[in-house]
């Protein structure tokens, strides 16, 4: 018993102690202290007013102009949606303008597939790659884009890095297969024919039951047959 009472009292002590530098610390640094807290509420204030008074007012302007650009859009007005009619801003406006806000980033998304659509590659590039979104759909169609822009620019390794980055955030049976059959294409114009076969029995496992899965037989036996040669 008198051994477990002196080893509670040396583990009260060593707290103490502790507790003792913990103060000791805190009044040695108490201004350098004081001005982190200070910084960090500052911070934390400022991202909300920012969002409050700049960006929530600034997302309701930009919605207000997307209409246009995005019925020019629709008719496949695409010089109209990219650039304005001279009243109403087109997409490039319209991401330069409300900057920080989701239609900013939207608008981004439009301007690369409208640049996609007009041969325009690196200018597709540059502004799909800033649609910053979590959106199940739109944001694995962006990098898949992003895909097929760099292999229209010959870059096919970053292209099937694009490809297979899509693929994973798709994660379903509907688009990641035909993200990953890119890939694999890509690789067989590459001439990496294993890399190929292995995208495409990476399919037949994964997704077994979609539309690509169904038709990958053909597309192994082509691979193999190149590999062989």
């Amino acid at each position: 018993m008198a051994k477990k009472s002196t080893k509670a009292e040396e583990n009260i002590q060593a707290v103490e102690e502790a507790l003792g530098k913990s103060e000791r610390f805190i009044e040695e640094n108490q201004k350098p202290i004081t001005i982190i807290l200070l910084v960090i509420v500052a911070l934390v204030l400022g991202y909300f007013g920012f969002q409050r008074f700049y960006v929530q007012p600034k997302e309701k302007s930009a919605q207000a102009d997307m209409f246009m650009a995005e019925k020019y859009f629709a008719q496949d007005s695409l010089d109209l949606a990219l650039n304005g009619d001279g009243i109403n801003s087109g997409f490039l406006d319209i991401a330069s303008d409300y900057k920080f806000t989701k239609s900013a980033s939207l608008a981004n998304y439009y301007a690369g597939a409208i640049y996609m659509k007009k041969g325009d590659y690196e200018n597709a590039i540059d502004h799909l790659k800033k649609y910053k979104s979590k959106d199940d759909i739109l944001r694995p169609m962006a990098l898949g884009a992003i895909g097929d822009a760099y292999v229209e620019l010959g870059n096919n390794n970053k292209a099937i890095s694009y490809y297979l980055k899509a693929a994973d955030i798709s994660n379903n049976e509907l688009s990641s297969p035909v993200f990953m059959m890119k890939a694999g294409w890509t690789y067989e114009l590459m001439e990496e024919y294993q890399k190929a076969i292995d995208i495409y029995n990476k399919i037949r496992t994964t997704f077994p039951q979609s539309q690509e899965a169904r038709e990958l037989e053909k597309y192994i036996a082509r691979a193999e047959g190149l590999l062989k040669k």
